[in-house]
């Protein structure tokens, strides 16, 4: 029975530094975010391409993706500002776990086995430039599929940070419909590099 008292403290106790921790963390990237409307910018974008994709007639098909491509550029301007904002933070508090799990404080108690966030916002808000800047001259379909994974990837990446890989990857699937790594092979070429060495990743 003692064995059974101990374990149930010890599990409560790491279920509230949990808490703590991962509060301390969505707080943080809600300081940061709640000056943006990229969440909302984002949705609208995500519902946007499904109307134009869905569109049988040409000529409102292209009013979309005109009145899209403004909504694009805004997203792509606050996300950028808000990179260059959350690399203010502090790098203690600015590192994320690539354990499985999360467990408390693991980026400060294990930090050979964290990646920095700032550095990953940086990455995405390149690739989110970059898709919709479409220096590769990709058609619209090939252009919001790349940069709806970009966009999924950061998603990811808050996520992750807020709470783990798993449950980040779980979301991802259960929002989008997607995988992790369906998100990272869809991604921009120079985002996939970037962001496969920022985790040490394996590359093709």
């Amino acid at each position: 029975m003692d064995t059974l008292i101990l374990a149930a403290l010890v599990a409560i106790l790491l279920f509230t530094l949990k808490s703590r921790d991962q509060r301390t963390r969505i707080g943080l990237l809600a300081h940061h975010l709640g000056q943006y409307q990229i969440e909302k910018l984002m949705e609208t974008l995500t519902q946007g391409y499904l109307r134009a994709l869905g569109e049988s007639d040409l000529e409102r098909r292209g009013q979309i993706w005109h009145l899209l491509a403004t909504t694009e550029t805004q997203l792509a301007d606050q996300f950028g500002h808000f990179a260059t904002s959350f690399a203010r933070v502090e790098e203690a508090n600015a590192r994320a776990s690539t354990l499985p799990v999360a467990i408390p404080y693991a980026a400060k108690l294990l930090p050979s086995a964290t990646f920095d966030v700032r550095q990953a916002f940086v990455i995405h808000a390149q690739g989110i430039s970059e898709a919709v800047a479409n220096d590769m001259q990709r058609s619209l379909r090939d252009k919001a599929f790349t940069l709806s994974a970009e966009l999924f990837l950061m998603q990811h990446t808050c996520h992750w940070f807020c709470r783990s890989k798993t449950v980040a990857s779980a979301r991802l699937l259960m929002q989008h419909q997607t995988r992790y790594e369906q998100v990272l092979a869809s991604v921009g070429e120079q985002t996939r590099r970037a962001y496969s060495a920022l985790l040490r990743l394996p590359t093709a």
